[in-house]
């Protein structure tokens, strides 16, 4: 059970970050690949958009801030992985 645990955790993780390259460009994919990114948008758009509501991005920079969700995301699968 802890090695499919884990397993989950860990294809999040790769999906996530997938996710965030890949949303500027999601116009551009192959019909193949369109269908696992929205696959991966219906589950990582709902979080992320909870997450958005509560923590605002970062300010870095003039007119440049960082988005946190997704930072917050990954460490929240991180511990998961670590609790296992």
């Amino acid at each position: 059970m802890k090695l499919m645990l884990f397993l989950i955790i860990s294809f999040l993780i790769v999906g996530l970050f997938l996710y965030s390259k890949l949303l500027p460009h999601k116009d551009r994919l192959d019909k193949q690949y369109k269908g696992l990114f929205n696959f991966c948008n219906s589950i990582f758009s709902p979080l992320l958009n909870f997450l958005r509501s509560i923590i605002k991005p970062m300010k870095v920079g003039q007119g440049l801030a960082v988005d946190m969700a997704q930072l917050i995301l990954l460490i929240l699968f991180l511990i998961l992985i670590k609790i296992l």
